[in-house]
């Protein structure tokens, strides 16, 4: 017979595996945090105590809902299978000797959080030649990462739930095949699997743009940084666009049921504009919540930055418990022409175009003045990426595609204008 003291301890074990929650993505308060690239300590090399810890690390509490590992940075790589970059946490390999992580991302799915898989990357190298070489690639993922077999498992004995597109780069052909493919073999599984992305805030995001209007995607992580639309722009109707995106969700996205979260920097080392301080955000996100039916929760770049930053993350989560309900969705119309349009209501700025890709080499200029507070004029030498914005000559200009050392407004055609800095 258990004695009374261990009576007692036994039904506080089954009191706590009973209240660790199940990921829910129907839910508008989930936290997703990106891990691997140690980004802290890519900016503070020196201050190693304060660097990328074990995944696991992150686990130890309800904060955070879902782990992002970033990056799976080449989709070809030596014998033709793709390549992970996780800073500290591994050295740079082929799939080879990333199985001691499999405690640490299994510890964290006990707990109830969702650990995926990130494809692209600022600096990775990804696509397909055909919807014929996509599809086959999804089996490579299912096998070497999800619910398939292969003598290959990067990640040893450890399941991951889903995988992330955040493709900052190159050509969308083969990706809704690649996907689709992907998705059929998650539907076969024996759990939940999930598929997110990661676009920038410039609506259509230039290199996943089209895949997000043909294929279902469960969440996007909006990022809402290194922008013109970013955070530091909230109060600018002319800037902040999540309206657009809740109007994407509702009304183009083939899956009605897609979530939309703000994607934000953990720390003002994390990104290069974008950052805001805890009261603001909070701000921001219980104002967002309340009113977009769409609104998923937070994505914050990256672990490091924010355990780094007194804890970032928690006062995060703390605003998503203390939000509010949003209201049934309204419906925007969107006219979509084949050239950029814009169009100016009383709501933020809704652009539309009937291709991500953007054919002319001339700079596109958008009249009327915005706020450029919190973005940083335009360098020569600096690499941009698309979606990436900079003040020039009293403009603020975005970037069409990878760019180093193109100024605005000349004859590459890199950039485009977004209006006269207020």
């Amino acid at each position: 017979m258990l004695s009374k003291s261990t009576l007692t301890y036994v039904q506080f074990l089954c009191f706590v595996t009973r209240t660790i929650a199940a990921f829910d993505m129907s839910s508008n308060q989930n936290l997703a945090v990106y891990w691997g690239q140690n980004s802290y300590g890519a900016v503070n090399p020196d201050n190693t105590a304060e660097w990328q810890q074990p995944i696991s690390y992150y686990c130890d509490d309800t904060i955070i809902d879902t782990f992002p590992i970033a990056f799976l940075d080449e989709f070809y790589s030596t014998d033709n299978l793709p390549s992970i970059d996780l800073a500290n946490a591994s050295s740079r390999t082929n799939l080879l000797n990333c199985s001691f992580l499999a405690s640490g991302i299994e510890t964290c799915q006990a707990a109830g959080k969702i650990v995926t898989i990130s494809l692209g990357g600022a600096t990775g190298s990804n696509g397909f030649a055909n919807d014929t070489e996509a599809a086959a690639y999804a089996q490579t993922i299912w096998d070497l990462f999800l619910g398939g077999s292969s003598s290959t498992r990067p990640f040893g004995s450890a399941i991951l739930d889903g995988i992330d597109m955040d493709i900052e780069g190159g050509s969308q052909t083969g990706f809704v095949s690649f996907l689709s493919a992907l998705r059929t073999l998650m539907d076969g599984g024996s759990k939940p699997y999930y598929i997110t992305a990661a676009p920038q805030c410039p609506y259509p995001d230039a290199y996943i743009g089209t895949t997000l209007n043909e294929f279902g995607f469960d969440a996007v992580y909006v990022q809402f940084y290194n922008n013109y639309c970013g955070l530091t722009n909230y109060n600018n109707p002319n800037a902040w666009d999540f309206a657009t995106w809740d109007n994407w969700a509702h009304t183009v996205s083939p899956n009605p049921n897609v979530k939309v979260y703000i994607g934000a920097p953990a720390s003002s080392s994390a990104a290069g504009s974008g950052y805001v301080s805890p009261s603001t955000f909070t701000t921001i996100i219980q104002g967002t919540m309340a009113e977009y039916s769409s609104f998923g929760g937070v994505m914050l770049w990256d672990a490091s930055q924010a355990y780094a930053n007194d804890r970032y993350d928690i006062s995060v989560k703390d605003a998503l418990l203390g939000g509010t309900s949003s209201p049934p969705p309204t419906t925007t119309t969107i006219t979509t022409t084949a050239t950029p349009t814009t169009t100016t209501t009383t709501s933020p700025i809704t652009t539309t175009t009937s291709t991500s890709t953007i054919s002319s080499p001339s700079p596109t200029t958008t009249s009327g003045t915005i706020s450029c507070a919190g973005v940083a004029a335009w360098q020569s030498g600096v690499a941009y990426v698309g979606g990436d914005g900079v003040t020039y000559d009293g403009d603020l200009w975005t970037a069409k595609w990878w760019s180093e050392s193109d100024v605005p407004g000349g004859a590459s055609g890199d950039w485009a204008n977004s209006g006269v800095c207020a």
